[in-house]
C-alpha cells in the first residue's frame, strides 16, 4: 500500500473511531507509521484527508441507493425509499454521519461544497434525469415547467447548507419531510 493510500486507510479508522474533531494528525500519522511533516506531503490539512473520506464514503452510498431503486414504481415510493435506504446507510456509517453534527458542518460544509463540486453535481444530474424521466412519463404534473425541476434540486441543497438555522437536531427529519412534500406535490396532479 502506498503512503497516501496507508494516510487515507489509518484517517478513515481514526475519523470513524473518534470523530472528525477528536482525531488529530499526529495520530493519523503516528497510526501510518509516517511523521507529521510526511502527513502534509499528501494531505495539506486534517479537513482535507476527511472531505476525501467523506465523499469517497458519500460516492458509494449514492452508487449503492441508485442500484438498488426500482424506478418502476411511483416517484414518492421511489424517492420514499430513497430517502428510507439513505438514513439507514448513514445511521450505520460513523464517517457520513459527521455531515450531521455541529462540530463537523461548521468548520467544513464550505469546504466541502468548494471541493466536492462534481460530487454534488452527479448527485445533481442523477435526480435531474430522474425528474425529467417522470414528466416524460406523465407522472409528474403536466402544469410545472420542466425549467423548474433543478429549482426544486437546488432549494433542498439551499435548505441543506442553512441546517444550523433550521435546527440540527430537527434537520435530517424535516429535510426527508421536505422531499416527500415537493415529489408529492410535483406528481399529485391539480384539480
Amino acid at each position: 500500500m502506498d503512503i497516501q493510500s496507508n494516510i487515507f486507510q489509518c484517517g478513515k479508522e481514526l475519523f470513524s473511531d473518534k470523530g472528525f474533531k477528536k482525531t488529530n494528525i499526529k495520530e493519523i500519522a503516528t497510526m501510518a507509521g509516517i511523521g507529521v511533516g510526511t502527513f502534509y506531503n499528501y494531505y495539506t490539512s486534517k479537513e482535507q484527508l476527511f472531505i476525501e473520506i467523506y465523499s469517497e464514503e458519500n460516492a458509494k452510498l449514492k452508487k449503492q441507493l441508485t442500484e438498488t431503486l426500482d424506478l418502476d414504481k411511483e416517484p414518492v415510493e421511489v424517492i420514499s425509499q430513497l430517502l428510507k435506504e439513505n438514513s439507514e446507510a448513514i445511521h450505520q456509517n460513523p464517517i457520513l454521519q459527521e455531515w450531521y453534527r455541529q462540530d463537523f458542518y461548521k468548520e467544513l460544509e464550505q469546504y466541502f461544497r468548494e471541493e466536492a463540486q462534481d460530487n454534488i453535481d452527479s448527485i445533481r444530474s442523477f435526480y435531474l434525469d430522474l425528474l425529467r424521466e417522470w414528466k416524460q412519463q406523465g407522472k409528474i404534473r403536466e402544469d410545472i415547467d420542466e425549467k423548474l425541476l433543478p429549482v426544486f434540486f437546488d432549494s433542498l441543497v439551499y435548505i441543506d447548507t442553512h441546517k444550523e438555522d433550521i435546527g440540527i437536531q430537527h434537520f435530517p427529519q424535516a429535510l426527508q419531510y421536505l422531499i416527500e412534500f415537493v415529489i408529492q406535490g410535483l406528481t399529485h396532479h391539480s384539480k
